[in-house]
């Protein structure tokens, strides 16, 4: 088309189906789209791959302001300034994700897959077309999911840091952006409560009881009991050793098992020759499924039959602490037995200190396994 003035620019007819570009004769690859619903947005197409920059929508900017913007671009371009490699949001994903792979824990991959591919679909967007306030419109649909938010936030963040140093965008469009503080939680089950969770775990013959009352002999995360393996416990040392590649610290945990959890162990019913609780169905959301994953069904079930209200797994890890605590369980062996890398053993002592803890563990497991027991009985 001729020269794009503000008459012509006006007077742009809207396609019925798809994007329409009105490419200027006066400046090459210089033009403006426009939408069905009457949206233009000026753009600069240029090089070999006929890579598309969006300048900006008007009337937000001008027709003389875009030109200009235009021009400067070409400018850069033909003096051999860095410009983006011309890539989709795709293409970088896929991408990004095969390096995680090489140096991230599976359990951390998956996480960032999900997160990703679920609440930023920008398929075959350029990365470069990517704005902050795509970003902004994608997280605003999580607000009644605060965690869940704050996760998508980190692993978007995360995924433009790796954008920016492969040259793949000159700026993060995440710039700006931060999580939502929320308060830590500190509920600490009562002793009331500790008991009817464990009573209804303990009678419980499903998956799911049987992770609960793990969780609450154990201390350990739910995550990792779910993911146990029948060659990481040594039935003769009464011992569970988890490897790196499942917990979150990603350091190998071994931690001495009670009279109560070895018992636990032996009656989990399972038809796997590999794991404790093995999934019933071969893919979840289209993933393949290793290991159970029915939470939120059975625990609805499972607070309806213990009484217990508005707790969660994890506030069993919090509760075996703080009960360890008051049995006079000292501060270094309670975070042995959690397999917490601060505190106690922080800095220079992780370097150092080579003790296994573990006569020390088993005397707590002792004590706590004692009190559940008298729990139990009364």
């Amino acid at each position: 088309m001729p020269t794009l003035t503000d008459i012509t620019l006006r007077n742009l007819k809207p396609p019925q189906v798809g994007q329409k570009t009105y490419v200027c004769d006066s400046l090459p690859g210089f033009g403006c789209r426009v939408s069905p619903g009457g949206t233009k947005t000026f753009v600069l197409v240029h090089g070999d791959s006929r890579q598309r920059i969006t300048i900006g929508r008007h009337p937000v900017i001008s027709l003389s302001e875009a030109r200009a913007e235009a021009k400067r671009i070409l400018a850069e371009m033909t003096l051999g300034k860095h410009r983006p490699k011309s890539i989709t949001w795709s293409e970088a994903l896929k991408l990004y994700l095969a390096a995680c792979e090489q140096k991230n824990r599976i359990r951390t991959v998956r996480d960032y897959t999900r997160l990703l591919k679920k609440h930023f679909p920008f398929g075959r967007k350029w990365l470069t077309e990517i704005t902050k306030h795509d970003i902004i419109r994608a997280i605003d649909r999580l607000t009644v999911t605060p965690a869940e938010q704050n996760h998508a936030i980190t692993a978007v963040k995360i995924f433009f840091k790796w954008a920016l140093r492969r040259g793949y965008v000159d700026h993060s469009p995440c710039d700006g952006l931060q999580t939502s503080k929320r308060p830590p939680r500190e509920r600490v089950l009562s002793e009331k409560e500790l008991k009817a969770v464990l009573k209804t775990a303990l009678k419980g013959e499903n998956t799911f009881s049987f992770i609960v009352a793990l969780l609450v002999t154990t201390g350990q995360r739910k995550g990792e009991i779910t993911a146990l393996r029948k060659d990481w416990v040594d039935a003769k040392a009464l011992t569970v050793t988890l490897p790196a590649t499942v917990t979150k610290n990603g350091r190998t945990h071994t931690f001495p098992c009670g009279d109560m959890t070895a018992h636990l162990l032996k009656r989990v019913p399972t038809s796997s020759d590999e794991y404790f609780f093995p999934s019933t169905r071969e893919h979840v959301r289209g993933k393949p499924s290793l290991t159970y994953n029915g939470w939120s069904k059975d625990k609805l079930a499972f607070d309806k039959s213990c009484g217990v209200l508005n707790w969660t797994l994890h506030d069993l890890r919090r509760t075996f602490a703080s009960n360890l605590a008051a049995l006079g369980v000292s501060l270094p062996t309670i975070e042995k037995l959690l397999n917490h890398v601060s505190g106690s053993f922080g800095g220079i002592v992780a370097v150092y200190q080579r003790h296994n803890w573990l006569p020390e563990m088993r005397d707590a497991v002792s004590k706590w396994e004692g009190r559940l027991a008298c729990l139990v009985g009364s």
